[in-house]
């Protein structure tokens, strides 16, 4: 079962501030032991401020390999793009403009099945079947209980033998990594704002919710799964 390590911040931009310092922090621990730190990161609204602040921090950029952890299947300068999102934040100037970031295949593929079978040769290739694949994977947190693009109802919850599949939320066919994935990453952050997440966080915490319900119930990590929240969506935990 899943242990949680909560930390509490007022507002959005506190939650941002912190996010970034500890996401530093980790890449520069890892760095101290690897040549090369490899993370996921999650897409969505709630982060662009935390990859905004990120990317000035000083840290040996050019050895942190970048990945998603989920992305919608449609053009990579798609307004609703993740990959086109981090190009705007997080690698659209300072330092983190020196990370190497490999965006998930999309439509240059037939389908969003080809596209997720060309993503799992990505990161085999990226990660050179090493263990654990992601040093980091920073995920959001859905107020459906989502995270990365595992909604409920979806076969993407219960795929186990391969890297990354595919998935549909929110109008949208989707790529996402999958949550045997997930859960094999040396660190796992959710970033949670806003009102509409109360409920969602309340069941993620909830040693008796399902996944079904709740998908972010499938992510279970070795180590402790660190929660930043800000006050509007911490109301009742």
């Amino acid at each position: 079962m899943a242990t949680f390590d909560i930390n509490k911040v007022d507002d959005k931009d506190q939650l941002a501030s912190l996010a970034s310092q500890v996401i530093s922090e980790e890449i520069k621990l890892g760095l101290n032991n690897k040549d090369f730190f490899k993370m996921a990161l999650c897409g969505g609204s709630t982060p662009r401020k935390t990859y905004e602040l990120l990317r000035e921090e000083r840290i040996s950029w050019d050895r942190v390999q970048i990945m998603l952890g989920d992305e919608r299947w449609v053009p990579y300068d798609n307004e609703s793009s993740n990959a086109l999102m981090l190009r705007q934040t997080l690698l659209a100037s300072g330092p983190g403009s020196q990370a190497s970031f490999y965006p998930t295949p999309t439509v240059e593929f037939e389908t969003p099945k080809e596209s997720a079978r060309e993503f799992s040769k990505l990161i085999r290739e990226i990660c050179n079947y090493e263990q654990p694949l992601f040093d980091l994977i920073v995920l959001g947190l859905g107020d459906d209980g989502h995270t990365a693009s595992l909604f409920p109802g979806t076969d993407s919850l219960n795929v186990r033998d391969s890297l990354a599949t595919v998935s549909t939320g929110k109008g949208n066919e989707r790529i996402t990594l999958t949550a045997s994935v997930l859960s094999s990453a040396s660190k796992v952050i959710f970033l949670v704002s806003g009102e509409s997440k109360q409920m969602a966080l309340k069941r993620l915490l909830d040693p008796n919710e399902s996944y079904e319900r709740t998908p972010a119930k499938l992510v279970n990590p070795d180590s402790e799964i660190l929660i930043l929240v800000d006050q509007a969506a911490a109301a009742l935990i």
